[in-house]
């Protein structure tokens, strides 16, 4: 289960050979240090930790910078550990884009945008209320709970407030095309984030 950390570029579109056009995500993928490997002996799980985002060592703290030293890592601004992916990797190794192939299913994780403080219909999909003859229930969520019983309002009631900005998986994505001399992957669809943020790309499996 190969996976890899990328920046999101943007979104453009190619045509494909046999006139198709694909919709697409250019994610700039890697190269990507090992830094670390988990063990189940020495640490309880098994994963892989991946570095990325050049940086210079100005910019990083003096733990950070001495651990990536320590297994002769350059200076990156992203560690992430992927659980069950070690494998064959041992500390040391780069992993680039040619670990995937064209055609393949990934799911890509990141943090979404933020939409602000935001009300119901926009959050939940609420419908709105009659907007003629005197109504004062355009977009106002509706009651939220009795009065006398149960005195309370439940939680989890789906109300306004802030939204985006979370941790978001899309999955079922295809890989386009794979640009290796230039550290390029483009996967169909949409992914997490907006322009320049760092994303996770793992096979879909």
């Amino acid at each position: 289960m190969p996976a890899i950390l990328a920046k999101k570029l943007g979104m453009t579109q190619r045509f494909l050979d046999d006139g198709r056009v694909e919709r697409v995500t250019v994610l700039e993928a890697g190269p990507c240090p090992v830094t670390a490997i988990r063990t189940h002996e020495a640490d309880g799980y098994e994963a892989v930790q991946l570095g990325f985002g050049a940086v210079r060592e100005k910019a990083l703290n003096k733990p950070l910078l001495g651990h990536l030293k320590k297994v002769d890592a350059p200076p990156v601004k992203t560690l992430v550990e992927f659980r069950d992916e070690a494998g064959e990797l041992v500390v040391g190794d780069t992993v680039t884009v040619e670990t995937f192939e064209v055609g393949q299913t990934v799911k890509v994780s990141g943090v979404g945008k933020g939409k602000g403080f935001q009300g119901t219909i926009k959050r939940h999909n609420y419908a709105s209320g009659p907007k003629s003859h005197g109504s004062h229930n355009k977009r106002a969520p509706g009651s939220i709970g009795a009065s006398a019983t149960p005195s309370r309002v439940f939680k989890g009631i789906r109300g306004p407030g802030r939204m985006g900005g979370k941790r978001v998986t899309q999955k079922g994505l295809t890989i386009v095309e794979l640009m290796p001399d230039r550290n390029l992957m483009m996967v169909r669809g949409s992914v997490p984030g907006s322009k320049g943020d760092t994303v996770e790309v793992r096979t879909d499996a």
